[in-house]
């Protein structure tokens, strides 16, 4: 009984957490760390970090950002959170041009092909969309109001993608299943035709990502707390190959080693050409790599990157135009962490591309600090510090919050009766005050 005193805390902080998220522009131009409020950014062009220019003081956010993404083109940038603002930057400039207020809460957004939308979804699954513009050079737009377009009944949207043509809008929830709508021509009126529902999972869907054979043909791969990586045409909703993390990780660290509770997939990226898929598993510490073979429609296992015990990474990123893999590792909103301790640690792996495992050259693998591009420069402004390695209980916080996060995260929590009504009165009673 004194045991589970002491760790309930522990486990009821680690509910709330907020990973760090990383993005990289689609032309290598920049690369950008969401770790609690803070936005992180670093041109890579110029070999320094970027100030941001917002409307709000210079604060990107006032809580943990859980969404942030690159357009196609590159030249527009959003972040979304819980502060449930949604907020949209220039990337040649990096200032906000547009803020927008969410009712509730926000984990995903994604912006459309075309840059003329961005949507988001929020913590009651309904995905909004708002019309992008700026009115002049000099004056920022704030809250454009936000249009319902489609809604998952209550189910967390845990991730949104735009189809590669730009036709389809995929949205990944916690309970199981992932949805493919027809983007209309006008969104603003609804988005209300269903292409198909891509359903095998047998636990939350935590990732989504779009792969290419041609610009005529794109695959749909997806991630779980099931701890699969599957593979789908999504077109028809057939799922065409799924392959078992958790069974792959049994045979490489032991039966005893692993959890199902603990091996959820965190994260997918696929290489700029489609051939390998970059895994992100809830408590390794390391990278999987999968061969994916859009032709054959097979996923398979290649071979693991392993990284130090106390690096699990949180997300993944790569550009179309590059061969790195970014990764980090990061959690805010966690019991007694300061905001001085908003620590991230960045690790980079190169040759990210199949070609180059069967090549004479050196195959992926992870850079030493010292070999990161732009070197200390970067890595002080992306983490916060060049010596996050030696931050051993800053780590160690991060690392017992990682093993646990996701499950507390995205697997519903059951409420007794009057439980329910105790949390719809308090609702209730807040949309009263307003």
């Amino acid at each position: 009984m004194e045991d589970n005193a002491v760790e309930e805390p522990e486990l009821s902080g680690a509910a709330e957490f907020a990973p760090a998220l990383v993005a990289a522009h689609p032309h290598g131009n920049s690369v950008a760390v969401a770790i609690g409020p803070e936005l992180r950014v670093f041109d890579l062009r110029a070999g320094h970090p970027v100030s941001l220019s917002d409307d709000c003081g210079g604060h990107s956010h006032s809580d943990a950002i859980r969404a942030i993404c690159f357009s196609v083109s590159g030249a527009l940038f959003a972040s979304a959170g819980d502060d449930k603002l949604v907020k949209v930057w220039k990337t040649d400039s990096w200032r906000c041009i547009q803020t927008i207020t969410s009712e509730k809460r926000v984990s995903a957004v994604v912006i459309s092909n075309d840059d003329l939308y961005v949507s988001f979804a929020d913590k009651f699954g309904v995905v909004w969309l708002v019309t992008l513009r700026e009115d002049s050079a000099e004056q920022v737009s704030v809250d454009n109001k936000p249009v319902s377009i489609l809604g998952h009944y209550c189910s967390i949207i845990t991730s949104m993608k735009f189809s590669p043509d730009g036709r389809f809008i995929a949205t990944a929830d916690r309970d199981f299943k992932i949805r493919v709508t027809l983007f209309p021509k006008n969104p603003l009126k609804g988005a209300h035709e269903i292409q198909s529902f891509c359903l095998g999972h047998t636990d939350f869907v935590s990732c989504i990502t779009f792969t290419s054979i041609s610009e005529n043909q794109s695959f749909l791969i997806s991630g779980g707390g099931d701890s699969t990586v599957r593979l789908w045409d999504y077109v028809n909703g057939c799922l065409l190959d799924t392959f078992q993390a958790k069974d792959k990780m049994a045979e490489l660290l032991g039966p005893n080693e692993t959890d199902d509770s603990s091996l959820a997939i965190t994260d997918i990226c696929p290489s700029n050409d489609g051939s390998l898929v970059a895994v992100a598993i809830q408590s390794f510490s390391g990278i999987m790599l999968l061969a994916c073979d859009l032709v054959g429609k097979k996923l398979s296992f290649l071979k693991v990157i392993t990284m130090e015990k106390s690096y699990i990474p949180t997300s993944l990123a790569s550009s179309p135009s590059s061969e790195l893999l970014w990764t980090v590792m990061g959690a805010s909103n966690m019991p007694s962490q300061a905001s001085s301790h908003l620590l991230t640690r960045l690790r980079i792996i190169t040759c990210f591309q199949k070609d180059r495992l069967s090549s004479s050259d050196a195959g992926p693998a992870t850079l030493e600090d010292g070999d990161v591009p732009h070197g200390e420069k970067l890595l002080l402004a992306l983490q916060g510090s060049l010596d996050v390695a030696k931050q051993e209980e800053v780590l160690a916080s991060v690392l017992a919050a990682l093993k646990v996060s996701m499950h507390k995260m995205l697997v519903k929590k059951h409420y007794s009766e009057e439980r329910r009504e105790q949390r719809k009165r308090g609702r209730n009673d807040k949309k009263m005050k307003n």
